[in-house]
């Protein structure tokens, strides 16, 4: 416990240390990697995921859906099977 606890504290130690250098760039006035970032730009991308977010909750929701509907069949396609008298005897 106490060996994960240090390796946990210097790895925490680490990347503080190491973050702000390795973002930062070039003195470009603020530019950033997407570009001047402007009130406009802020604000689609907070629409931008107000959208994402919704989307991403419905498509992962549906996936579950279709899986459950997949366990489901194989459960009851299972249960045929065992209750198959073919299948009850043996040799």
């Amino acid at each position: 416990m106490r060996r994960s606890f240090t390796a946990l504290t210097f790895a925490a130690t680490v990347l503080l240390v190491a973050a702000s250098p390795a973002l930062a760039g070039p003195h470009d006035g603020g530019e950033g990697w997407y570009g001047l970032t402007t009130d406009k730009v802020v604000t689609n991308f907070g629409f931008a995921l107000i959208a994402f977010f919704p989307l991403f909750v419905f498509t992962m929701s549906m996936i579950q859906y279709g899986l459950d509907k997949r366990k489901d069949r194989r459960k009851k396609a299972a249960k045929a099977r065992s209750s198959a008298a073919h299948w009850a005897g043996g040799w």
